[in-house]
Formats: C-alpha cells, sequence, structure tokens
C-alpha cells in the first residue's frame, strides 16, 4: 500500500477512525468507574463521640453534679455558660450498629469544665467520670457512674457497665490529644 493509498483510505474512514476511539475511550472511562472504590461509610465511632459531646455541652450544668462537686457550685455559674467537653468512647450496644440511628446506648468517659469569662482551666469547675449515654430516648439520657456512701465507685462501675467496658472505665480516661481539643475549646470559649 503506498503512503497516498493510506491517507485517502484514511480520510474516507476517518468516522469509523473516530467513533472506534471515542469507544476505547469510553469503555476505559467506564472500567476506572467501576474500579474505584466506594466512598467509606462516616466513621460511626467519631459519630458517637460528636453527638456524645453534643449531648454533653448542651445540657444543663446542674445535671452534672457529681464528681464531688456539690450542686449549688455548678447551679450559681452564670447563666447560659457554656460546659466544654471532651469524650471517649469505650464502645456502644448494640455492636453489631453500623449507622447513629441504630445505637442504642454509648459507654464512655467524660471530662467538663464550666467555662466561665476569664476563668482558667485549673480553677474551673470539673466534672468527670465514666458514663452511659442512653441514645434511646429524647433527650438521650446520662447516667454517670458514681460511689455513694454505702457503695464504692468500683463497685457501682461494675454494677452499671458491661464486664467488655469495665477495665477500660477504670483506667482510660482522654487521650493527649482529646484533651488538648478540650482545653483548647475551653480556653476559647472562656475568652483566654
Amino acid at each position: 500500500m503506498s503512503v497516498r493509498n493510506f491517507f485517502v483510505g484514511w480520510h474516507r474512514n476517518r468516522y469509523v477512525w473516530a467513533a472506534v476511539v471515542l469507544l476505547a475511550v469510553s469503555a476505559g472511562a467506564a472500567v476506572l468507574a467501576k474500579s474505584a472504590p466506594e466512598p467509606e461509610p462516616p466513621d460511626l465511632r467519631a459519630q458517637i463521640t460528636s453527638r456524645m459531646r453534643t449531648i454533653l455541652e448542651q445540657a444543663d450544668p446542674g445535671q452534672h453534679n457529681h464528681a464531688g462537686h456539690q450542686p449549688q457550685q455548678v447551679a450559681d455559674a452564670p447563666a447560659r455558660t457554656p460546659v466544654i467537653c471532651g469524650v471517649h468512647v469505650y464502645g456502644h450496644e448494640p455492636d453489631t450498629a453500623t449507622v447513629l440511628a441504630d445505637v442504642r446506648t454509648v459507654y464512655g468517659y467524660h471530662f467538663c469544665g464550666v467555662a466561665e469569662q476569664d476563668r482558667p482551666w485549673d480553677v474551673a469547675v470539673k466534672l468527670t467520670g465514666p458514663l452511659i449515654m442512653d441514645m434511646a430516648t429524647e433527650p438521650p439520657g446520662i447516667q454517670v457512674v458514681e460511689g455513694t456512701g454505702e457503695v464504692r465507685f468500683v463497685d457501682r462501675l461494675r454494677e452499671m457497665f458491661p464486664e467488655k467496658y469495665e477495665q477500660l472505665a477504670l483506667k482510660e480516661a482522654l487521650t493527649e490529644s482529646e484533651m488538648a481539643d478540650l482545653r483548647r475549646r475551653y480556653d476559647a470559649a472562656a475568652g483566654l
């Protein structure tokens, strides 16, 4: 075949060649689109953590009267004083839940500070300890583990928490990064 015949043939069949090229490009794009990973579902633990923190920060400070503080200390805080919380989730039930709407109970830890204006963290009223949050009610129920005169804290915790979370609740609080985030958020809320 001469060069002239090749170009003449190409000219006559250019629409066929253009269709072949478009078809090949389309097929390649379809293969790439199908092989692209599905977007990851939102991280359930992060959603639980966010929801738990929001619930605690929106609760009236008087609902947090525990951890050795007299109810009056929290109640005397000026109205609308923000409560800033750090939370750590130990687990949830059912543990097979894959979406937040299916989570009924959360086991975790909270560390909150009542952010009065210009009051440093070191002298702020703090609310802390293991807790159980009932997500099946509206508003969600909050049970804080507390010892009483008759029942030691450890015994009360063992009564309230499933065995698989007991040891976590006895030794785990906030991680360094969770604590740093809490302090940063507290300082901003207290105007420091």
